[in-house]
């Protein structure tokens, strides 16, 4: 089976190369030439754990081309998946690529494979294929939905830095098929999968990937309120709260005599907020696709008041210590939004970094692998870098982490106490056990002491 993937980006990429993995004849369609050109050289376009070593064997196999021709990219396909990207404008997501993927692909479904079946892998709000995306295919194509063609809205649940691995071993497949031909050849396109399968139609799948991306959200800032609550009685450390919580047997139940601590409990901890591509992106368009169904303001619109706020409460625990910060030398260790990724896609650091930079702090940061351009966020542009976190947090008098990356545990109080003019560590992330820092000053998400 043929398999075309338009859209080389994230999604689409991971998604191709998968599934040329698997032996199908994958073709990975983007406009960009720059990108097509890395794909066949086997050079990854985007940083992705395990990424590069599975371009190299598959480009090696054969099972895996890219090119910016999509005529060719569709000759013969029986299964084509859209993958571009859906951008949060302000007031709902942004359709434009979608409906350009569906107009061109509409034009030469003809050339496709027998019963070719188009597939949404972008992330788009409940009925968008059925009331977007099929008429413009049916429009451009001259076919019917169901006779000449499928059309199917095919999830995906992707974590960045893991993303190769959930799609080999996932936790579950949503196939939402508009007829039984549909739904037979998508099932034949993961009938490698050991996982559980829910067949529906395509505005629930639509649903499925929203509700499941305001979910988790949902729970970090949940966590996020206690914690901030936590802080104003003072006292209280939140990771005691969430110790006891976790241990409800509802949340992480006993299996054999011990703990599952299953991998969502990550989401009950507080911290410095959430961001990447997907998590704001999703709740604020379904914040705004529910006031347009005529909801008021609710609990989706509330996770993204206090995801935004919670960079700034990292602000506050540095000027509440240091007073005016004009002038004053801070490190910011970590940029990536999360370990294991380059992408910094509403970071909850560039509005750190932001606002320490407007009240005239001088800020230097260390990332593994984010650097300089980082400074292409407004507000950021005059942020310096440090080739390692020693040299960032040298002569400062605050240094902040503010990503889970594990080469930030070798950190230890006497180095701090060495390395910078006045030790003071700020962990949002909470991945440093306090009681190690008693020797200098430390302030985190979820904890100061009591008054008195």
């Amino acid at each position: 089976m043929k398999i075309t993937v338009i859209g080389s980006g994230y999604v689409g990429l991971v998604t191709g190369a998968c599934l040329a993995d698997k032996g199908f004849t994958v073709v990975c369609m983007d406009k960009a030439q720059q990108i097509v050109d890395k794909i066949n050289a086997g050079t990854p376009p985007i940083h992705e754990k395990g990424l590069e070593g599975l371009l190299k064997r598959i480009r090696a196999a054969g099972t895996l081309s890219a090119t910016t021709d999509l005529a060719a990219a569709i000759a013969g396909a029986e299964v084509i998946f859209l993958a571009v990207g859906t951008p949060f404008d302000g007031n709902e997501i942004d359709l434009t690529y979608v409906k350009a993927a569906a107009a061109e692909v509409g034009r030469l479904l003809h050339t496709a494979g027998p019963y070719p079946v188009v597939t949404v892998k972008s992330t788009v709000v409940p009925t968008t294929a059925e009331t977007v995306v099929l008429p413009i295919l049916e429009k451009e194509s001259g076919l019917k939905a169901g006779t000449g063609f499928g059309l199917c809205s095919n999830p995906e649940f992707l974590r960045e830095g893991s993303a190769i691995d959930d799609f080999m071993n996932p936790d579950r497949i949503i196939i939402g098929g508009t007829d039984p031909g549909t739904l037979e050849k998508i099932r034949r396109v993961y009938m490698w999968a050991v996982c559980p399968v829910v067949e529906t139609d395509p505005r629930t799948a639509e649903m499925i990937k929203y509700t499941a991306n305001a979910l988790l959200p949902l729970m970090i800032s949940f966590s996020n309120e206690i914690a901030n609550l936590a802080t104003a009685i003072g006292g209280i450390d939140i990771r005691d709260v969430m110790k006891g919580v976790h241990l409800d047997y509802r949340l992480n139940p006993v299996v054999d005599g011990k703990r599952v601590n299953p991998g969502i409990l990550s989401y009950l901890e507080a911290g410095c907020g959430f961001g990447g591509s997907c998590f704001p992106k999703d709740v604020k368009a379904l914040a705004a696709f529910a006031h347009r169904k005529g909801m008021g303001q609710g609990i989706l619109d509330q996770i993204t008041m206090v995801n935004e706020a919670q960079p700034l409460k990292v602000a506050g625990l540095i000027t509440n210590r240091l007073g005016d910060i004009k002038g004053k030398n801070i490190a910011v260790l970590g940029l990536a939004f999360k370990p294991d990724t380059d992408d910094t896609r509403e970071s909850p650091s560039i509005p750190l970094v932001r606002e320490l930079l407007r009240q005239g702090a001088r800020v230097t940061a260390h990332d593994p692998i984010v650097s300089a351009e980082f400074n292409k966020y407004p507000g950021c542009e005059t942020l310096a870098h440090a080739p390692s976190w020693r040299e960032a947090v040298r002569g400062t008098e605050a240094a902040v982490i503010m990503t889970r990356w594990e080469q930030f545990r070798e950190i230890t109080a006497p180095e701090l106490a060495a390395l910078m003019k006045q030790p003071f560590l700020v962990d949002t992330r909470r991945m440093l056990k306090k009681e190690h820092f008693v020797s200098i000053e430390y302030a985190g998400i979820g904890y100061r002491p009591a008054d008195g």
